[in-house]
């Protein structure tokens, strides 16, 4: 299985040479880099350069971030090295990467979780709907908190001393099982970062004003 992700950039807020802060924008399923960029431009923040990777055919993966790890891999290395790609061009711009952060929603909140826990090298992270995809699987047997897929392992070997990270979820996503989320939170803990977990009340799949307010309280410092 191959999965071939050019990511074109798309570009907002200030430019890398003049930001006192970067912020890699990634889309969800059937989104474009242009639309996640609003995320950016709605925190009011005007010294903060935006960039976003757009996935081929507006999807990261095509399955559940929740699938097995032999489908889901190709797609998170693609998508890996999509943030790799935004990232350069805020650095190659004039930003230094320890002024960078991250911040995705639903599948784009999975990639950014999972970059960071894997070469976020202390970058702050802001997942709004979504969780860790994980780095293998961790048996057979179907969960019918995770949506009758099985569990995964989290086995992330840097540490994220202080780095912000939020973790947010509503506590019936059709997309994210709680449980997923809550464990995302106790991956990043156990890593060092400090973490911000988010349960929105009720039914949704979106991104909740708490969500925002909070990556423009960690980005406006």
């Amino acid at each position: 299985m191959s999965a071939q992700i050019t990511a074109p950039l798309s570009f907002g807020g200030a430019s890398p040479a003049r930001a006192t802060r970067g912020l890699v924008l990634v889309h969800g399923r059937g989104g474009t880099g242009a639309d996640i960029l609003g995320l950016g431009e709605a925190l009011g923040l005007p010294e903060i350069a935006l960039v976003a990777p757009e996935a081929a055919g507006h999807s990261w993966w095509p399955t559940s971030f929740l699938a097995p790890s032999d489908q889901m891999e190709p797609y998170v290395d693609a998508g890996l090295g999509a943030i790799d790609k935004a990232i350069d061009a805020l650095v190659e711009g004039g930003l230094v990467r320890e002024r960078i952060a991250l911040a995705g929603f639903s599948q784009g909140a999975c990639l950014a979780l999972e970059y960071a826990a894997r070469r976020g090298g202390g970058l702050a992270v802001f997942g709004l709907s979504g969780g860790l995809v994980g780095t293998g699987d961790a048996g057979e047997a179907a969960d019918p908190n995770l949506y009758g897929f099985a569990a995964k392992r989290f086995d992330y070997d840097q540490r994220l001393d202080g780095v912000p990270t939020l973790v947010a979820v509503h506590e019936r996503d059709p997309h994210i099982p709680l449980k997923r989320a809550e464990e995302s939170a106790e991956v990043f803990r156990n890593l060092g970062a400090e973490v911000t977990f988010q349960v929105m009340s009720g039914a949704g799949h979106g991104i909740a004003a708490e969500g925002v307010g909070f990556m423009r309280a960690v980005l406006n410092t």
